[in-house]
Parts: structure tokens; sequence; C-alpha cells
């Protein structure tokens, strides 16, 4: 079994943002062995937990806005902030799933770079051939994947920029009749964070349909 540096452990512990994340992939690949192709398995994982975290809690924050608009007296204070608690809870979210795509893109960059340089070391034509078929298949599924995560993320933006809104201006009108004169916009960022919600799920079975494609 490989020895495992003391500092590596704490890494693995870190909440790492997007250069920690480089140095910590390095340092997989190089202390461990790990190849390019299992490194990006274990990047879509990771991917795949931070946005069914998401999902969660936007889920939540439609929830919160159900209790806050349907608000039929007690503790008007507390409902409002258990919506501000959730809309920060998205906007920690979206920004974790952001960084996970975009450590996932460097790995993908990096392996097929490395899997196109190493066609040309081939002696044998036919394995040659059949490598070049299958980092082809890859790239093909691979950028369904990217397509479809990207989708999602940036389908959290405008909903989080009208939970937001309604966060900023019940913070200076936390009173009856303001939560009623939003009532209507209530509505429809429910209707945007129900297709969110769609979106995510597409996007967390295309990450496993690729996960499983790796597998093979």
């Amino acid at each position: 079994m490989k020895p495992r540096p003391l500092f590596l452990l704490a890494l693995l512990a870190l909440d790492l943002g997007t250069g920690c994340q480089t140095v910590y992939n390095t340092t997989l690949e190089k202390v461990f062995g790990y190849e390019k192709r299992e490194l990006l398995k274990k990047s879509v994982v990771a991917l795949q937990d931070e946005q069914q975290d998401a999902q969660k809690e936007f889920k939540d924050a439609m929830t919160r806005l159900k209790e806050l608009y349907g608000f039929q007296g007690g503790q008007l204070e507390s409902a409002y902030n258990k919506l501000k608690g959730s809309y920060e809870k998205c906007d920690a979210e979206t920004k974790a799933v952001q960084s996970r795509i975009e450590n996932m893109e460097g790995i993908a960059a990096s392996m097929f770079a490395e899997w196109e340089k190493e066609l040309a070391q081939y002696s044998n034509p036919a394995l040659a051939a059949n490598s070049r078929q299958q980092l082809r298949d890859t790239k093909d599924r691979y950028a369904q994947l990217s397509r479809t995560v990207r989708a999602s993320a940036d389908a959290m933006k405008p909903v989080l920029a009208q939970l937001k809104d309604n966060v900023l201006f019940l913070k200076h009108n936390l009173n009856a009749a303001a939560i009623g004169s939003l009532k209507g916009e209530a509505a429809n960022i429910q209707r945007q964070i129900e297709d969110l919600l769609s979106r995510m799920s597409a996007s967390i079975a295309e990450s496993d349909a690729f996960i499983k494609s790796l597998a093979k």
C-alpha cells in the first residue's frame, strides 16, 4: 500500500478552490499514480454530489418562499430569516458547482491532450485506430456532459438573482403589505425553480451516464 503523507490527508479534508484543487489533482497523479481517466471520474462524481446538494438547497428555497408568501400571522422575522439563510446557501452551492465544473473541464482537457499525444506512440496500426475511435467517442460523450452541466449551472444564476431581489426588498419592507405585493413574483420564481430542478436532475443523470461509460 502506498504511503499517504499527512499533508495530503489534510487536503482531503478541505473544501478545495480551483487553484488548490489543481494542486490536489497533480498530487494524486504523481504521488499515487492515478491516471487522468480516474481523476476525471472522481471529478465528475464530486460535481454530481455538489449538484445534488445544490438541488436540495434550491428545493428548500422554494419551500421557504411558499412559507413566507403564504404567511398568515406569527413570527414574520423568523420566516424572513429562513428565506435569507436559504438564499445564502443557494449562493454558496452555485459557486461550488461552478468551481467543480471548472476543475472537471481542466482535467478533461489534460486527459484528451495526453491521449492525442500518445496515439503517435503506437506501433500497431489496428490498436492505434481503435484507441483513436475510443477517444472520439469519449470526447463526444464528454461534450454532451459539459453542455448539460453548464446549462444547469447557468440556469441557477437568474433564479439566484430573483431570490436575492426578494430578500433585499423584504429586508427593508418586512410587513404584510410588502409580502402581498410580491405574491405575483413568488409564483414566477417558483416556476423558475421548478424548471431549474428539472434541469439539475437531467444534469445529474448525464453525469451518472458518463461515469458509467468511463467504467467500461
